[in-house]
Formats: C-alpha cells, structure tokens, sequence
C-alpha cells in the first residue's frame, strides 16, 4: 500500500479515537461513518476518481477509531463492584504491580479475583508487600475523584487540585483500568509468589540494586540516585521534588519518555568516543537497561520505543525516516491502549522529546556554532534545548508552571548525568555482592550527586526560579506547536 494512504489511514483512526476521548457518540455514530466510507468506496470503483478513495478511508478508519476506543471501556466499571460503593467490602486478589513505596505510606494495584477489578489501595507503610503476593483487603471502596497524590496518615485526605487543573486523576487511572480506590483497609496477607515470574525476578534485582546504593550512599543523594537510575523517586523528600520542579529538571528522575529521550541521548554521546555504531549500541543498550531495571512497565516501554526511534534518527540522519517510524510506532501503541492518545502525559512528553531531537536539533546544533564540539558539549545543548523546547506548552499546561532557570540547569547538569549513572549503575551492582567493592564507586557517585543538587539548591532559592502561569489553555498549546511547527518549515525552506 502506498505510504500516502496509510498515512491517511492512520489519521483517519487517531481522529476517531482523538474525538471519543472527549464525546461518547456510542457505536451509532461509528457505524455511519464505517457505512458513509462503504458508499466512497463504491463511488471509487464507479468512476476511479481518487478523491472518493481517500474519503472512503477516512471514514472508514475514523470510524474504526471510535469503535476500538469504545471497546477499550468494555470490562472497566464493573456492575457488582459499583454496587459496593460507600460499604465496607471484603476482597481478595493479587498485587499485579510493583508497589509505589512513598513518604507515609504505600501505595499498590491491587486486582480483585472475583471480578477482575483493578483497585488502586492506600496502606499503612508497614508490613510491605511486593508483586505478586495475595491479599485479604477490607474497607471501604470508592471511585476516584480529582485530588493530589499526597496522602496524609493523620488527616487520612486528600488536599484538591491547586493549579494543576488540566490533570484528571480518574481518567488518568482510567488508562490502565483502574476505576476504584481503598484507604487504608484491613490487609491480610495470603501467600506469595503468585504474579508472572519474570516481572517478580526484575523487581526483586531491583530492590536488591536500591538497597546497595543506600548502603553506599547517604540519603538524599541515595534516592537521587535511584531515581536517575531506576526512576525509584518515591523515597525522595518532597522539598527536594518541589526544588527538581522549580528548576526544571524534574525529568532526570521521572519515568517519563522527556527523562528516558534526554538520558538516551546522553548515553549515546557519552560512548562517543567509540565508532559511531558502537556508540549507538551503548545509547541503546542504556535505553533496554533501563527499561529492564525498571520493571519494562508499560510507561517505560512507551518512552523507551521513542528514545530507541530517536538514537536511530540522530544515527542515520533519515530525519523523514525516523519521523515515519516515530508515528508508526505512536499509532500502535495507541491500537494497543487508545485512552494513552489523550490521558498518558508520559506518551506525550515521549512524542514530543523524540520530535524535538528528529527535526529541531540538527538546526539548533548549527546555531550553536560558539559552543565546543569537545566532549560532544554543543550536542548535548542542542538535544537538551530541543527536547525543552517541543515539551514546554504541554508541560505549562500541565503544571502551570515555567521554569525560568530551567535552561542553565538542565546545561548545568546534564553533562555530568551518563558519568552519573555509570558509576551509579556500577554501584549498585557491585554493591548487591560486595559492599567493599561498591564503595569507592560510591564515593564518586556522592560526588557527583553533590554537585548536581547544589546546583539545583543554588537555582531553587532564586526568587525569580519558576513563575506560575494561570489561564494556559489549549487553544494556547495549539497555538505554540503551530507556531513551532511553522518556524521548523521556515528553517527548512531557507536552508534549501
């Protein structure tokens, strides 16, 4: 099939589904536009006239659309379970994901056998649970409403939304199917061992690899490092998050596709010094570690296919190429989960990174003539303004915040960033063997870590860091990315 039509096919498909994340026209409306595309398709083959076969594929898959995303909403709220809404309910089932380990408390999916119901349970800290392991749950159930991820063990609430409020917490969970919340319940653990075993082997290397590091190096610098490494930022204290948002460089340990594009990148040039193939191959065996280490969740498998899609566009310079395979790959993984399309936040800043390092940064590399091509610096400030550029109407949006400092400490820190995770990596891997031997990498890795949040400290206390940006609308993110996309052609059309 031609590249034009399956482009037009493919469009027609994110449109449909683009459109129901926001309207629920049911299966009716899908339907006429499978039948309006039928009757193109017949004009088509009366009188070959193109027109009539491109509208009969874009109806049709637009259709298509509307009808894959309205399948992906079948087994969510289930009827018994919504039935149990404001009452103490009994259940059992099993953790079917790495449990979230924060402040105060714990934080796990739990499936409830019965009705295959996923829950997403609050509980006391201690005794921990892991993947896999089988539990009695009692308390109340209830469906999730929009409020900040913070949980306090005193108040037991929830403080609401105070700026953010471009960001739904239902439909959020609602993308991995997740439509019911419990706090705190009565836990009674059952057994263990009852999750896919692969998973539960990654997740066990994983706390072995986070319990050498904090056995080499001290807190926080610790659970920064875990969070460069294996996105393991729950341990974090919160004043050190509130500092990593203020200064923009909230993604070094976020298991977002902005952290994982940026580090890839980094990775890659770090190994530069190798023959460009084996350099690529380090960029990309970073990237397959990380995604390993991590668990392979879903989010990092997402961000991880846009960063392995970005190391190939910078490798082989097919900007046209690589930006095909960029939307080919978007599309599938929008087959797979169409609620990712409007509600996954971490696809988007994917996209959008690995965008950014196919079209922007070959041009913003020439602009910076005036930087060194010594230790790749002028690559790494072209990747790093790139991808900053392309993420920050979305991330305003988001967050309503800007970070003015943002720039000077993403240059500031990112260069020391792979060094940071070699020997962090390094650590914590020796460290599951030998303390011994960790620990002189350990001491590096301190040092390293040191000087990063001094620099974030240093910034954070700017009174000018970070402004508050209220009425940042979607009209107004549309706006940014035409005007970025326009001034991409422009840049295009004079170079040619």
């Amino acid at each position: 099939m031609p590249r034009k039509y399956l482009t037009t096919i493919i469009s027609g498909f994110i449109s449909g589904i683009f459109v129901s994340s926001f309207v629920d026209f049911g299966w009716v409306l899908a339907a006429l536009f499978i039948f309006l595309g039928g009757c193109f398709f017949l004009f088509y083959g009366f009188n070959r006239v193109k027109i009539f076969l491109a509208a009969g594929l874009i109806f049709v898959s637009c259709g298509l659309g509307q009808l894959r995303y309205g399948i992906s909403d079948f087994g969510g709220e289930n009827p018994l379970m919504e039935s149990k809404m404001g009452q103490i309910s009994v259940l059992a089932g099993i953790i079917v994901d790495e449990p979230e380990e924060k402040e105060n408390y714990l934080r796990f999916v739990f499936e409830e056998e019965e009705n295959n119901s996923k829950i997403l349970v609050y509980a006391q800290k201690y005794p921990e649970y892991k993947y896999g392991d089988k539990l009695k749950i009692s308390g109340v159930l209830k469906k999730p409403e929009d409020y900040h991820q913070g949980v306090s063990l005193i108040r037991k609430s929830r403080k609401p939304l105070d700026g953010a409020n471009n960001f739904s917490w239902p439909a959020y969970l609602a993308k991995d199917g997740i439509y019911y919340e419990m706090f705190y319940p009565q836990v009674e653990f059952v057994s263990s061992g009852n999750g896919f075993w692969v998973k539960e082997k990654l997740f066990d290397l994983k706390r072995k690899f986070l319990t050498a590091i904090s056995d080499s190096v001290p807190e926080p610098h610790a659970a920064f490092l875990g969070g460069i490494t294996v996105g393991a930022r729950e341990s974090l204290p919160k004043n050190l998050q509130e500092d990593f948002r203020t200064t923009g460089v909230a993604h070094i340990v976020a298991l977002s596709g902005y952290n994982i594009t940026i580090v890839a990148e980094a990775v890659m040039l770090f190994f530069s010094f190798l023959p460009r193939y084996l350099a690529i191959g380090g960029g990309a065996t970073g990237v397959i570690l990380f995604a390993v280490m991590t668990g392979a969740s879903a989010t990092v498998l997402r961000a991880s296919v846009m960063a392995l899609l970005a190391l190939a566009a910078r490798s082989t310079g097919r900007i046209y190429a690589a930006s095909w395979a960029l939307f080919l790959a978007g599309f599938f993984m929008v087959l797979q989960n169409p609620k990712i399309l409007r509600f996954d936040t971490s696809f988007h800043l994917s996209f959008l990174a690995t965008l950014g390092l196919i079209y922007l940064s070959p041009f913003v590399k020439e602009k910076l003539f005036f930087i060194t091509d010594k230790f790749n610096l002028r690559e790494i400030f072209a990747a790093t303004i790139s991808a900053q550029i392309f993420v920050l109407p979305l991330l305003v949006y988001k967050t309503g915040l800007f970070s003015i400092v943002s720039l000077p400490v993403n240059f500031l820190i990112l260069p020391f960033i792979p060094m940071t995770m070699f020997f962090g990596f390094a650590t914590g891997i020796l460290g599951i063997f030998s303390g011994i031997l960790a620990a002189p990498l350990g001491w590096i890795s301190y040092a390293l870590l040191q000087y990063e949040l001094f620099v974030v400290d240093i910034f954070a206390k700017l009174p000018f860091s970070a402004v508050n940006i209220q009425g940042f609308s979607e009209a107004l993110v549309i706006l940014s990315y035409t005007a970025i996309a326009f001034l991409l052609w422009l840049f295009d059309f004079q170079k040619k």
